[in-house]
């Protein structure tokens, strides 16, 4: 279906009662046909910013899995590490330790 293009025809304003030449009225956002001494835009106000969801997991987590701890139990000696300050020493004294723990597995190798 077509229509006629109306270049010659008058319409009446929705907002003044006015009669202008049809194709200077102007739609406005809330469907009112108005001049344009009538138009008024939309006001920014009446749309409000687009706000996403929040995130609330990761796609793809990769948790810390348990691994085993190695204890050095023992008197340590000149390979065993101890700093004293910025320089690295020796521990002269033998390594007394007391500990309680659930269950302990000993491996000798």
């Amino acid at each position: 279906m077509s229509f006629a293009v109306g270049k010659f025809s008058q319409a009446i304003c929705d907002r003044c009662g006015f009669a202008y030449p049809y194709l200077q009225l102007q739609k406005e956002w809330n469907g009112l046909e108005v001049c344009p001494e009538c138009y008024e835009p939309k006001h920014p106000q009446l749309e409000p910013p687009y706000s996403s969801a929040d995130a609330e997991a990761i796609e793809n987590p990769r948790p810390k899995k348990p691994q085993a701890v190695v204890v050095v139990a023992g008197d340590p000696n000149d390979t065993f590490f101890n700093s004293n300050g910025m320089q690295p020493s020796t521990i002269s004294r033998p390594l007394l330790s007391l500990t309680r723990v659930g269950n302990v597995t000993i491996e000798i190798s």
